[in-house]
């Protein structure tokens, strides 16, 4: 927890469930992420958390920014950013979106598949285009390896195809998986991109830009390597498969963005036992899958939990407040907590600032969407 945050809850005592960033660390990040890959622009995942604040601090800085939708492409305008600084990244639009869009001034747009192609040659004639490809997601704590992307052999046909409607066919994308800590899943993904740069020049088509997407993780409960680490053997794979033709890059940070920027602070609302002979109390918190912490699904994200109370831990089931069954958070996760933890006491959440606000239902059993600041 920053001073910064520490103060704010000393200060200000908000009600929870609530989550506080601190925008300095989001600007920390920004600058190691920049000073470690100098040659990629910076596409901020406006999905992981799209907080205003958070938008202008990074269009300020420079940043360009990957959206999913219309609403965050006027979010990111609102925020400051210039349309040329946008890409529509979502392989999943609506006709009338992509039109939107092209008429906003974006011009750069994903794609992995013939009908998405057609509706962008269609409602967006002379934009930028990439086609994401399928990687494995090995080693990703959440992995994104079926709905997204298509075959290498595919993409390549599709980017030919492309050469002769009415876009241009710009370049290659992937995403390794969220939260990776594999560095060489990035080499193997742009040893594929390269291959496809290859196949196409060989028929006349000459692909400029490789977009590796995301998946540069926060610290949970694991230590994971720095931004300098990712940087140089990104580079390396880069020189490795292009030689001295390295195409233009993008990554599109999310949660190692502003992932350890955010702290959710929680209330402890029961504690109880299943029977007389249950080895593990039930904690239940005023927060839970439907409140915030939707990545606790089959326990993939493991969160951080800490508490004022100290002594001998056990132990425990950590649950949210909803009346509905899945609304358990960790299960199977070994999470121990003091044995002098109290109903009322609180619990901070560390690393929380990416997904959780934008997972966060709306009114779902009557509870109020995760209140956030940003400080």
């Amino acid at each position: 927890m920053t001073e910064k945050i520490a103060r704010f809850f000393a200060e200000q005592s908000p009600a929870t469930p609530c989550l506080v960033v601190d925008l300095d660390v989001v600007h920390d990040n920004y600058a190691k992420l920049a000073g470690a890959m100098p040659d990629a622009r910076i596409f901020y995942a406006v999905k992981a958390n799209p907080a205003p604040e958070i938008l202008r601090l990074l269009a300020q800085s420079g940043s360009c920014f990957d959206t999913a939708s219309v609403p965050e492409i006027q979010y990111c305008l609102e925020a400051g950013a210039s349309a040329d600084r946008i890409s529509f990244g979502n392989t999943i639009k609506k006709a009338a979106d992509i039109r939107t869009a092209h008429q906003l001034g974006v011009n750069l747009f994903a794609f992995d598949s013939i009908e998405e192609l057609e509706k962008i040659a269609d409602h967006a004639p002379g934009a930028r285009v990439f086609c994401r490809i399928l990687t494995s997601g090995e080693g990703a704590d959440w992995p994104l390896s079926r709905k997204f992307g298509c075959e290498p052999a595919m993409a390549k046909e599709l980017l030919l195809q492309a050469a002769t409607m009415n876009v241009v066919p710009y370049g290659v994308s992937f995403h390794v998986g969220s939260q990776q800590r594999d560095l060489r899943q990035w080499d193997i993904a742009l040893a594929t991109c390269a291959e496809i740069f290859r196949a196409c020049e060989e028929k006349g088509v000459a692909l400029k830009m490789v977009n590796m997407g995301g998946g540069f993780p926060t610290r949970y409960l694991k230590d994971v390597p720095t931004s300098q680490a990712y940087g140089e053997a990104i580079n390396e794979s880069l020189r490795r498969h292009f030689g001295n033709r390295i195409p233009e890059t993008i990554i599109e940070p999310g949660r190692g963005m502003v992932g350890n920027a955010g702290i959710i602070q929680s209330e402890v609302v029961l504690i109880s036992r299943k029977s007389a002979n249950d080895d593990k109390r039930w904690v239940y918190l005023d927060i839970g899958k439907f409140g915030g912490l939707a990545e606790t699904m089959d326990e993939a994200i493991k969160y951080p939990i800490q508490t004022e109370r100290d002594g001998p831990a056990a132990p425990v089931i950590l649950a949210g407040p909803t009346c509905d069954s899945a609304d358990v958070l960790y299960e199977k996760a070994e999470y121990h907590l003091p044995d002098s933890l109290k109903i009322g006491d609180k619990v901070t959440i560390l690393a929380t600032g990416a997904y959780t606000t934008t997972y966060s239902a709306v009114n779902f059993n009557g509870f109020s969407p995760l209140k956030a600041y940003y400080i």
